[in-house]
């Protein structure tokens, strides 16, 4: 079986970062939803549309993102406009909030152990192909964020995500953290939420994680630690599960005395485990060939 090919560049420039996407080779079909993490509200780390503009405007794409399940700054449709108008999306793009109107749409997920459906906003069906571009850095709750977190929690709707947090419980925001499911429930169910989304677009996907600011924090945290690691670089692939694993890889692999606290954060949450259950369900795989690009 031919590896995934993973491609990596050290230098973290807008420009390389739609040289990293070209290099791919795939070109999105039609409406191009473009998933970003627009930051919760006191956040310092997440990447700004900025830097993001070049590559969005690349593929004529639009934002899009989804209410969160937890108090703060972005778990409403009113709260979550007022955060991005704030941190300066719609200055740039278009952005649509999948789930600022019900209701949700049901992707069946048939070899789910957890879930058999998953809940993403409806105007994801406006869009005809997908591009996740990810801020690859660590988590509270999942030990890590980078593309199959995007596609899980972060495609979710806010009754979604409290479907893959309580593995198929409650889709009840404001009671699922009083009774959360066993960690390894969690990152499984996050595995086969990911599994979903990439069925739902069949093959009309694109995925670029971003290794910069790497906290052990989220882009969710409104009180995060500061980057821990040195920035290391951009990956490209077509596979949600290779490029997951291969930052990883390329943190285990670092010199940077900072890997070791982002490592016990991972480890601490059993966070590999979710890219375990990816490859096992089948949607991509483990084994890349890493092809660095100058």
């Amino acid at each position: 079986m031919e590896k995934s090919k993973v491609y990596f560049c050290k230098e973290i420039t807008p420009e390389n970062v739609v040289k990293m996407y070209e290099t791919l080779g795939k070109k999105l079909p039609g409406n191009v939803a473009v998933k970003v993490h627009s930051g919760e509200e006191g956040n310092q780390n997440y990447l700004r549309p900025e830097f993001m503009r070049k590559m969005i405007e690349h593929v004529n794409g639009t934002v899009v993102e989804c209410n969160t399940a937890y108090a703060g700054q972005r778990n409403t449709t009113e709260k979550h406009l007022k955060t991005i108008e704030k941190h300066g999306w719609n200055e740039y793009f278009d952005v649509d909030l999948l789930d600022e109107e019900g209701p949700d749409i049901s992707v069946s997920i048939p070899n789910g152990k957890h879930l058999k459906e998953d809940f993403l906003g409806k105007d994801i069906e406006k869009y005809d192909s997908m591009l996740v571009l990810s801020h690859f850095k660590g988590h509270p709750m999942g030990g890590f964020g980078g593309t199959l977190k995007q596609l899980s929690i972060g495609c979710a709707s806010s009754e979604g995500k409290a479907w893959i947090h309580s593995a198929g419980q409650s889709k009840d925001q404001y009671t699922i953290w009083n009774n959360l499911p066993p960690q390894n429930d969690f990152l499984e169910s996050m595995a086969e939420a990911a599994s979903a989304v990439v069925k739902y677009f069949d093959g009309n996907m694109a995925f670029i994680n971003v290794m910069a600011n790497m906290s052990v924090d989220c882009d969710c945290c409104a009180v995060a630690e500061d980057p821990c690691m040195k920035d290391i670089g951009i990956l490209a692939s077509l596979d949600p599960i290779a490029i997951d694993q291969a930052c990883i890889d390329l943190v285990k692999k670092s010199n940077d005395p900072g890997k070791e606290h982002f490592l016990e954060r991972v480890n601490s949450r059993n966070g590999t485990h979710t890219i375990d259950t990816a490859a096992e369900l089948g949607f991509g795989s483990k084994e890349y060939e890493l092809i660095e690009i100058d």
